[in-house]
C-alpha cells in the first residue's frame, strides 16, 4: 500500500480503517493492546496520518479508546461493562422480535432455521469461531426482521464489539466454550423461531430477554470464576 499516493488519500484512510478493524475484532490486536501510530504505519506500510485518521474513526466506533497522554489501545471490558452491554442487549434486541414476529419473511424464517441447525452441528472446540459468527448472524436476521431502521443499525454497532472483543477480553471465553451456553442456544433458538413462525410477538420479545440475559449471567460467572462451565448445574 503506497500512502503518498496523491489521488487516493481517502481510499488509503479506509484502507487503513478496515485493516485495523478487522485485525481488532479477529483478535490479532489484544483486548488492552496499545496501538502506536508509527509501529502501526510500519507494519500496513502506511504514512501515520491515515493511522492516525483510522484510530479516531474506531474510536468513535468503540473498538479503541484514548488514553490521555498515553495514545490509543484497544478497549477492553469489565464485568460492569459485561453487565451493562447484555441489559442492553437483551431491552432492544426482546423489542426487535417483538416487532419481528409480525414482519419476519418466509426466506428469513428458512435461514434461521438452516443457521440454528449449522450452529448445532458446530460444538467442537476447533468450531468455536464459526459458531460464534453463525449466533452472530441467527441475531442479526432477527432484529432485521423488525424493519425498524434506527434499531436496526444501533443494534448492529453494538454487535460490532459483540462476541468477538468482549468474549476476546476475558481468559475464561476468548478460546474456550461456555458448553452450558451451547445448550442454553439450541433450545433458545428454537423456542425464539417457534414463537416468531407463530407470529407471536409477546413470546417472541419474552424468550429473547431470557436467552439474552441467561447468557449474559453465564458469561459473569465464567468471568469471575476463571471457568468455561457454571458450577452446579450441567449442560
Amino acid at each position: 500500500m503506497n500512502s503518498n499516493n496523491p489521488v487516493a488519500p481517502q481510499q488509503v484512510r479506509h484502507w487503513v480503517e478496515d485493516r485495523l478493524r478487522e485485525s481488532i475484532l479477529s483478535g490479532q490486536f489484544k483486548p488492552g493492546e496499545w496501538l502506536r501510530q508509527l509501529r502501526v504505519a510500519d507494519q500496513f506500510g502506511v504514512s501515520e496520518i491515515p493511522v492516525r485518521e483510522a484510530l479516531k474513526k474506531l474510536a468513535a466506533e468503540g473498538l479503541v479508546e484514548y488514553m490521555p497522554y498515553r495514545g490509543m489501545r484497544v478497549q477492553e471490558y469489565s464485568a460492569d461493562d459485561v453487565t451493562d452491554i447484555y441489559k442492553i442487549r437483551a431491552f432492544m434486541e426482546a423489542m426487535a422480535a417483538y416487532v419481528a414476529a409480525e414482519n419476519i419473511s418466509a426466506e428469513e424464517l428458512v435461514e434461521l432455521r438452516t443457521v440454528a441447525t449449522q450452529m448445532e452441528g458446530r460444538l467442537a472446540t476447533e468450531d468455536l469461531a464459526e459458531h460464534r459468527e453463525l449466533n452472530r448472524r441467527f441475531h442479526e436476521v432477527v432484529f432485521t426482521a423488525s424493519r425498524r431502521a434506527y434499531l436496526i443499525h444501533e443494534l448492529r454497532q453494538l454487535w460490532m464489539v459483540f462476541p468477538s472483543m468482549l468474549w476476546g477480553s476475558f481468559s475464561a471465553t476468548a478460546t474456550k466454550r461456555l458448553f452450558e451456553q451451547d445448550a442454553y442456544d439450541i433450545e433458545e433458538h428454537r423456542a425464539i423461531i417457534g414463537a416468531l413462525e407463530e407470529g407471536n410477538g409477546a413470546q417472541a420479545e419474552r424468550v429473547m430477554r431470557q436467552h439474552i440475559e441467561g447468557a449474559g449471567h453465564r458469561l459473569l460467572v465464567a468471568f469471575r470464576t476463571g471457568t468455561n462451565s457454571v458450577p452446579g448445574k450441567q449442560p
